[in-house]
């Protein structure tokens, strides 16, 4: 893997749309389970990412995969790349 390639891998994420937020913003909860790093036990940390969706195509409770980008705005950094999975 050359630089440019390692250096244009941006993150994807995974999580739970739990807000709209405006016209073309989303709010997404990422869950993550790692192990506490004294003491091993199991521990859920989550993070909420504001995203940016142009078409308005994800809706409250989808599961949705998001991509790091340039900043949109003040505290948009991610995009939506695709719908995994619509709310029941």
């Amino acid at each position: 893997m050359s630089d440019t390639e390692n250096r244009n891998a941006r993150k994807l994420r995974t999580g739970v749309v739990v807000s709209l937020s405006g016209q073309k913003t989303i709010s997404v909860e990422i869950r993550e389970r790692k192990p506490h790093p004294k003491y091993g036990k199991m521990m859920t940390s989550t993070k909420k990412l504001h995203v940016h969706d142009e078409e308005g195509t994800a809706g409250l409770g989808d599961t949705v995969t998001v991509m790091e980008t340039r900043p949109l705005s003040k505290t948009k950094r991610w995009r939506l790349v695709e719908v995994v999975e619509r709310a029941k």
